[in-house]
């Protein structure tokens, strides 16, 4: 199990540790290995997510995102996107961009880092409303009941996510995007435009993926009435079953798993600056990282381990909504990666506790480690 599904990202990790050791030596190799694990230990509340909707997906959507979308994730976001931002940025065609980034490292850098305080709005606040919508929803597992109860009882307005946002938005406007770091002086038309731009492609692309997802789940209950059998495949995976999501219900659901990848990068990308500004060792470093990423979201969905541990989403979301916050905090203050990794590791490690605790008191499955149930079954 676990080498069939981390074969290729160990694969991968060979194959660009060499490649970095053979074009810059023993310090490519190490500068590549530190951003792998920066990548991973600032995304991993990413794969508990991604987790959480991959399996509402059917096998086939399931490797089209760990194949396709990993091409996306490492060549679109990793290489692609920071010489799209410069080509923006400086107004320059795409082969100039390219050029640039080759052999004008210091400058590339300096264009992509002016462009902070867009990115950091823009996946901000696409990144809070995830936090929203999950806080204000009200769930059958609570983990934190004291303030999830109150808040998903003022969450039954629709509208009260997208009010909170637009709230954190404008401060954010008025305080922070004043005064941008890196003397980028005031960008508070940037950011308020950006974090627009942010809210738009959550509202979009997660209404049209919920529609579908909707619509084909109705299809599923006139069928079940009519004795026809189902529409929505019921796989089994780890503990529970998921909803084998297909067409355009898990076409929109995999764009949306692709946005939220990429607000998760943009803390990466940028952080990854501070190590090197070759874009080559970016991309390769960081995309060993996200590879490992989607190897592990794979797993949590066949494991189950989401059926096991009910509030490790919880942990995930409320990671996200600090996320989203630290972005917007960096348009104006220097935030250093390492502290927005342990937030969500800390999050997520006190959710995971949390879930075990309960499995003991209840005697459910999942009390163990997953070590220990391996060990236990067998595996």
């Amino acid at each position: 199990m676990l080498l069939k599904t981390f074969g290729w990202s160990f694969a991968i990790t060979v194959l660009g540790l060499g490649l970095a050791g053979v074009l810059w030596g023993w310090q490519g190799l190490a500068i590549v290995g530190i951003l792998s694990i920066l990548e991973i230990s600032l995304s991993f509340d990413n794969a508990v997510i991604n987790a959480g909707i991959l399996r509402k997906m059917n096998a086939f959507w399931q490797k089209i995102f760990l194949t396709v979308g990993i091409l996306v994730a490492v060549f679109g976001m990793r290489l692609v996107f920071p010489v799209v931002i410069v080509a923006i940025t400086a107004k320059l065609g795409p082969i100039e961009a390219v050029k640039l980034a080759i052999n004008d490292k210091a400058h590339y850098e300096a264009l992509v880092t002016s462009a902070h305080p867009a990115i950091a709005a823009f996946g901000g606040i696409f990144l809070l409303m995830i936090f929203l919508d999950f806080i204000f929803e009200d769930r059958d597992y609570k983990w934190l009941s004291w303030i999830e109860k109150p808040l998903a009882r003022i969450g039954k307005l629709d509208t009260l996510s997208v009010i909170v946002a637009l709230i954190v938005l404008l401060v954010s406007a008025m305080t922070v995007a004043p005064h941008a770091a890196h003397g980028a002086g005031d960008k508070t038309t940037t950011v308020l435009l950006a974090g627009i731009a942010g809210l738009i492609t959550y509202l979009v692309v997660g209404g049209v993926s919920g529609y579908f997802e909707g619509r084909l789940e109705d299809e599923d209950e006139d069928e079940e009435e009519d004795g026809a059998g189902a529409a929505v495949q019921k796989k089994g995976g780890g503990a529970g079953a998921t909803v084998g999501l297909a067409g355009k219900a898990a076409f929109f659901m995999f764009l949306y798993l692709e946005v939220i990848d990429a607000s998760f990068s943009f803390d990466g990308v940028i952080g990854a600056f501070a190590i090197t500004n070759d874009i080559f060792a970016m991309a390769l470093g960081l995309g060993i990282g996200a590879m490992y990423i989607r190897s592990l979201t794979v797993f949590l969905v066949r494991k189950g381990t989401l059926d096991d541990y009910v509030y490790l989403e919880h942990g995930a979301h409320y990671a996200i909504g600090a996320l989203g916050v630290i972005l917007l905090a960096t348009i104006r203050y220097e935030i250093n990666e390492v502290v927005t990794g342990l937030v969500g590791i800390v999050l997520i490690a006190l959710s995971f506790g949390s879930s075990v605790l309960r499995n003991r008191r209840e005697g459910k499955p999942g009390a163990e480690s997953p070590a220990q149930s391996e060990v236990s079954s067998g595996v």
